[in-house]
């Protein structure tokens, strides 16, 4: 048995982060309001190197940087 976020060729938290968003945008005004809220995250991450950790970045720009360097690096 396959499941269709498999055969989609997404990941499970992908799936799940993509139904948490259609169902927060099919709620009223008011609590979709509140919900969008709830949904917004601010992941963060560091490198550690030789024992000690590095400057902390935002994992959403760094994502954007990386995948812009990536673009530019192709064509």
């Amino acid at each position: 048995m396959s499941f269709a976020w498999k055969a989609a060729g997404i990941t499970y938290n992908r799936y799940l982060a993509i139904a948490a968003r259609v169902v927060r945008r099919s709620l009223k005004e008011g609590p979709r309001l509140q919900a969008e809220r709830r949904g917004e995250m601010d992941l963060r991450f560091a490198k550690w190197q030789n024992g000690k950790q590095g400057e902390n970045k935002n994992l959403g720009d760094a994502n954007a940087s990386a995948m812009a360097e990536h673009a530019a690096e192709t064509k």
